[in-house]
C-alpha cells in the first residue's frame, strides 16, 4: 500500500522559501509520476507540479513557474517542492500524489494521496 507523508510546511514571510518534503513508501516508484497540489477552503484542489520518478522529466503550473522547483530523490524515496519568492496567495494545504500515469497527476486525478501540510505565507 503506498503511503505518502508530507513534511515542511509552516508560516513565512512574503519573499520567503520554503521547501516541501513527500516521503513515499509502499512500492517502487519507478515508472511512477509525482506531484504537488494545493488547496484553499471552498475550492478545488489544484495541480501545482509534477515528475517523472524515473526520467526527472517536470511539469508546473502557470502560476509557480520561475519560482516553484520540484525534484525527487531516489535513494531516500523522496519528493520535494522548493518555493521561492512566495506570494500570499500561495497560502494553501499542499498536497503530495502518485500515480502510475503522468496524465493523471497533470489533470489532478491521481490515485494516491498524502494527508497534506499547511503553507501560509504572511503579507
Amino acid at each position: 500500500q503506498v503511503q505518502l507523508v508530507e513534511s515542511g510546511g509552516g508560516l513565512v514571510q512574503a519573499g520567503g522559501s520554503l521547501r516541501l518534503s513527500c516521503a513515499a513508501s509502499g512500492r517502487t516508484f519507478s515508472g511512477y509520476a509525482m506531484g504537488w497540489f494545493r488547496q484553499t477552503p471552498g475550492k478545488e484542489r489544484d495541480f501545482v507540479a509534477a515528475i517523472g520518478w524515473s526520467a526527472g522529466t517536470t511539469n508546473y503550473a502557470d502560476s509557480v513557474k520561475g519560482r516553484f522547483t520540484i525534484s525527487r530523490d531516489i535513494v531516500k524515496n523522496t519528493v520535494y517542492l522548493q518555493m521561492n519568492s512566495l506570494k500570499p496567495e500561495d497560502t494553501a494545504v499542499y498536497y503530495c500524489a502518485s500515480d502510475r500515469y503522468w496524465n493523471n497527476i497533470l489533470e489532478a486525478r491521481p490515485n494516491n494521496w498524502g494527508q497534506g501540510t499547511q503553507v501560509t505565507v504572511s503579507s
